[in-house]
């Protein structure tokens, strides 16, 4: 029987727990949304507990489990993809773990659990200014999406279901539209490309850092104070006086 390490409280969702052995081919998928969920919930990032973001204001639901992948970032090297694939030019990474969308059969009555999913493709949506990478894929051995592998293989109206929903989501009446485009529709490779791209972002951010050793601080140099006048008539004790700290 294989010993389990005990633990006295949660790995944080994002920073504790692993994208998998295997990623960017399987990987371990954070939910956070079920197609039912009539809120929006969402990781608060620092105490990496589930929170209440918002009710949801009109008919828009997630037609699949929604979360993201640990330990991924969207940044520099997830932005610089989006650029070179799309031609728009001061592209950023839009600074969260890259989201993930998992097909599955089965009804998921609540989020806030892990899966294993294997990614099919994806879609590059920019939103503003900023690359917002959603991975599709499908719930690890489900018995009605698990043998898929590319996203050609989906049903073209769950696609179109999807689009409709990230382009349609952040978008409140009477604020004004806001600029959401999916610019492109990615496979298989291109989604491993990108979660390859997120992880070694996360790397450079929250992992390198802490490896480097701290710099040792370079010991001021003391200044040797003139020895004292001993005053007339006394022969001078050869001490100079102590510097200050």
């Amino acid at each position: 029987m294989k010993k389990t390490t005990q633990t006295t409280s949660q790995a944080h969702p994002w920073h504790g727990i692993s994208p998998g052995p295997e990623a960017p081919e399987v990987v371990t998928a954070y939910i956070e949304i079920v197609p039912t969920d009539a809120v929006k919930y969402e990781m608060d990032k620092e105490s990496g507990i589930l929170m209440l973001d918002r009710p949801q204001r009109f008919s828009s639901q997630c037609p699949t489990l929604y979360g993201f992948i640990p330990r991924t970032y969207c940044g520099e090297q997830v932005a610089k993809r989006c650029a070179e694939r799309t031609g728009h030019k001061d592209i950023h990474g839009d600074g969260d773990p890259i989201d993930i969308c998992v097909l599955t059969e089965k009804v998921v009555s609540n989020g806030n659990l892990l899966v294993h999913a294997v990614p099919v493709g994806g879609f590059r949506m920019v939103d503003g200014n900023e690359a917002d990478d959603k991975i599709i894929a499908v719930l690890e051995s489900d018995l009605v999406y698990g043998e898929l592998q590319y996203i050609a293989q989906l049903p073209r109206p769950l696609l179109d279901r999807l689009k409709h929903y990230f382009l349609t989501y952040k978008q409140i009446p009477g604020e004004g539209k806001r600029s959401v485009e999916i610019a492109e529709v990615y496979d298989r490779q291109e989604a491993m490309e990108v979660i390859r791209r997120s992880m070694r972002d996360y790397d450079k951010l929250f992992v390198e850092p802490e490896s480097k050793p701290a710099k040792k601080a370079a010991p001021a140099a003391r200044r040797k104070a003139p020895a004292a006048k001993a005053p007339a008539g006394k022969a001078s004790s050869g001490r100079g006086a102590r510097g200050g700290k």
